[in-house]
């Protein structure tokens, strides 16, 4: 098997650097919010060091060459969301980051010979739409604006950290500080939700609080239309389209942007890797120090009851003034935590967090592009139907639900909805010449199946012969280009990448699980029970996916908490 490595330093060299200075900050995680915090922490001049459990950096966001020649973006695969605070103020695109940006975004083929193509281009969507309804083409640009609308309005709540109520021991005058900055905070929201005006914010609510299906259903007629936006409510979740608040997860998903176009996903060349690798390089320029291979057991904690540092897998005792982690909050506090330390409600709050995942993804190298045959196109070079995401088993809401059903039943569905991308069409340093990098999105799959084991090679090679079949109704031959595949379902993304459940976002993702109740109620300012504790991941808000700004928020606050502390 064979591996890029991004990282500063590992071994037993690296260790023995780590215990002989006293750090002021320490960060439990490399993936990409864990190296965000350690930039900025680094650039606001303390001493850092990241511990990455791995023998390679980026979490979820990662390059690996897992078959000679082909290198995988094997967890998360497009980007768009990360903030451009993040992208512009670390200098990213200077650190190595490079965006491709995908026109069309989007193919939804169908088995009765017809084709959605979607992007950014305005008279395209309007000539693919008007194929299926002219009415739902008239709309769809007012329901696009009125997205952008929300998103512009979520920038503020998304790149500040939440107005919790301090909930340590404070002095007067922090405490009236603290009660001034929380009272700006809420002044721009109402100056925001007062430029919106009554009728979108209404609107807002009821995209927040509906279920996607409700949404979609009030805007538009057209089926192939309403299953192919219907998408991003669900990934990622266990959610169905018609769960109230799945409406949130489909803004969550269309918020971002990629060099100023809002709502586009881009690829990255060289893989998402990239944008690890990117951070890596800023946060190192700043000073900080990365090290692999270096497990995080437990934490240290004072009788005091205040972190002081963590011991490794190994032994070794490393000290620090603060600690950052980006775990699983459930992995951060009932695992890394010594017992009876945490107040017994915010562990049992922590415990029954839900952190159940449906997604399986399925990297694949492949000697030829799949030839779509609704397209009636038969050759071997890329159209715009192999460019954006291509979307499989999802012509109707309806056919989601079912997928989803059969997860809630507890098995794998008969009819997974699957996203395939093919980012080697665009960017050409992943994958030999005339072969090809794919990555499938897969939904629904359990994590204990009824009806067997994910361990269970067997089952494991039925499910993905079942996905590559369903590729096969609408592309034929596909499964035949196959020269070999990975395949992570959520007990591989547990073990493998520390997802607790195999939960892309560290944590579900609905209303009760957002904001000031993220990753607990009264606990959603990065701060922890445990003094010189802070969470950086994506249990922390505003949540998942590759947006680094947990890592920038959680670092402004423990940098506000020095300087409080040396003042």
């Amino acid at each position: 098997m064979w591996r890029r490595s991004f990282n500063s330093s590992s071994g037993s060299n690296a260790t023995s650097a780590l215990k002989d200075k006293k750090w002021d900050a320490l960060v439990i995680g490399g993936g990409h919010n864990g190296l965000t915090a350690a930039a900025y922490l680094a650039r606001g001049g303390l001493s850092v060091a990241v511990l990455e459990r791995r023998h390679i950096i980026g979490g979820a966001a990662v390059t690996e060459e897992l078959i000679p020649g082909f290198k995988f973006s094997r967890c998360s695969y497009l980007q768009s969301l990360l903030r451009p605070t993040v992208i512009r103020e670390l200098e990213l695109a200077r650190h190595g980051l490079k965006l491709l940006k995908r026109n069309p975004s989007s193919f939804t083929p169908c088995l009765d010979g017809r084709y959605l193509l979607l992007g950014p281009d305005k008279d395209l969507n309007y000539y693919e739409i008007c194929k299926f309804s002219k009415k739902d083409a008239d709309a769809y640009p007012r329901y696009e604006n009125q997205l952008e609308r929300f998103c512009e309005f979520m920038d503020l709540i998304l790149d500040s950290p939440p107005p919790e109520s301090l909930q340590h021991g404070s002095s007067f005058s922090e405490k009236l500080k603290d009660k001034i900055q929380k009272s700006e905070f809420w002044v721009r929201c109402l100056r925001q939700a007062l430029s919106l005006g009554q009728k979108d914010m209404v609107d807002f609510l009821d995209l927040l609080l509906s279920p996607a299906s409700k949404v979609l259903n009030n805007w538009f007629e057209t089926d192939v239309l309403k299953a192919t936006l219907a998408t991003d409510a669900v990934i990622g979740t266990t959610a169905s389209v018609h769960t109230p608040g799945s409406g949130y997860v489909l803004l969550h998903h269309v918020m971002g942007e990629s060099d100023g176009d809002r709502g586009i996903w881009s690829y990255v060349e060289g893989g998402m890797g990239s944008v690890s690798k990117a951070i890596s390089h800023a946060a190192m320029e700043a000073g900080a120090h990365i090290v692999t291979n270096a497990e995080v057991s437990q934490l240290l904690i004072e009788n005091s009851g205040t972190v002081c540092g963590v011991i490794l897998a190994d032994g070794t005792q490393v000290h620090s003034s603060v600690v950052l982690s980006n775990a699983t909050p459930y992995r951060t506090f009932t695992e890394l935590v010594p017992n009876h330390v945490l107040p017994e409600d915010f562990v049992r709050a922590v415990k029954y967090s839900d952190y159940s995942s449906a997604t399986t993804k399925i990297n694949l190298a492949v000697d030829k592009l799949p030839q779509f045959h609704c397209c009636k196109l038969n050759h071997p070079h890329a159209g715009p139907q192999h460019i954006g995401t291509i979307h499989i088993g999802s012509e109707s809401m309806e056919e989601i639900h079912s997928a989803s059903q059969d997860s809630v039943n507890g098995v794998p569905s008969r009819r997974p909805v699957i996203e395939m991308t093919i980012p080697s069409v665009l960017d050409k340093t992943i994958s030999p010449p005339g072969k090809h990098v794919i990555n499938l999105f897969v939904q629904y799959t359990p994590y204990k199946p009824r009806d067997g084991n994910w361990q269970d090679h067997a089952y494991r090679e039925s499910f993905a012969r079942k996905c590559f079949a369903l590729i096969d109704e609408y592309a034929p031959g596909f499964s035949s280009s196959i020269i070999g595949y990975d395949m992570l379902t959520p007990p591989d993304l547990e073990r493998e990448i520390g997802l607790t459940g195999g939960n892309i976002f560290h944590g579900a993702m609905g209303l009760d699980s957002l904001f000031l109740m993220r990753p607990v109620k009264r606990w959603s300012s990065y701060k922890t029970p445990l003094e010189g504790l802070y969470l950086c991941g994506s249990g922390a808000h505003p949540g998942g996916g590759v947006m680094g700004a947990p890592g920038r928020n959680a670092a402004g606050v423990v940098l506000q908490h020095i300087i409080r502390k040396t003042t």
